[in-house]
């Protein structure tokens, strides 16, 4: 599966419709209890690509990124304007925003994470496609220097330290990310006439795992 790291124009996803979506499987036994279960371990996102056109230029550029992509051929980012920073949405990204790790004396490189809590359940998110240039890293507390003192590889969301972090150290991260997806769909079609009266194509898009 090919993925190239180019992002949805953002002026495109802002305003789309999406979010997560689980997979359960529900067997209900003779007594009415009933038996739950998941095969997945992390969630999966869909969008509508369609809902963020606003011009018939918009429809342009997202013609030319769709066959850009080959269609579902190769995946992109795409920015969740809803969920796309380590802290919450009125805050900034800061170094200590999510716990990514706990050091152990040995390992160096650490992927990123974002922790969803509720009550006493708690979700942690690979983050893979971090944004290049919004990656803030700590240790026991501290802010540490990208390029010095550790580097992120930002196709992958790996921070890697130039020392390791010593036993029981909490290893902390800010960042902003986006999404990798694909269409979910090798059709567009757009009718002047019906964008015109305000009936937007739909151009779904899916999250891909890697």
């Amino acid at each position: 599966m090919g993925f190239d790291e180019i992002r949805f124009p953002a002026n495109l996803s802002f305003g789309s419709v999406g979010g997560p979506e689980r997979r359960t499987e529900i067997v209900t036994l003779a007594n009415g209890y009933e038996e739950r279960n998941t095969p997945w371990a992390d969630s999966r996102r869909h969008y509508d690509a369609g809902v963020g056109l606003r011009s018939l230029d918009d429809v342009e550029a997202l013609i030319a990124f769709f066959e850009a992509r080959r269609g579902q051929l190769n995946g992109f980012r795409w920015k969740d304007w809803a969920d796309y920073r380590s802290c919450l949405p009125s805050g900034r990204v800061a170094f200590d925003d999510q716990v990514i790790a706990t050091g152990d004396g040995a390992t160096t490189a650490f992927r990123l994470q974002k922790v969803y809590r509720s009550g006493d359940q708690s979700y942690a998110r690979p983050i893979l496609k971090p944004v290049a240039g919004t990656v803030k890293v700590g240790i026991a507390g501290e802010p540490l220097v990208e390029g010095l003192q550790y580097s992120v590889e930002a196709a992958t969301g790996v921070v890697t330290f130039a020392a390791a972090p010593d036993v029981g150290v909490p290893v902390t991260a800010g960042f902003e990310f986006d999404v990798p997806v694909r269409f979910d769909t090798d059709r567009v079609q757009v009718s002047v006439q019906s964008f015109q009266a305000g009936e937007l194509p739909s151009v779904p898009v899916v999250e891909v795992r890697l």
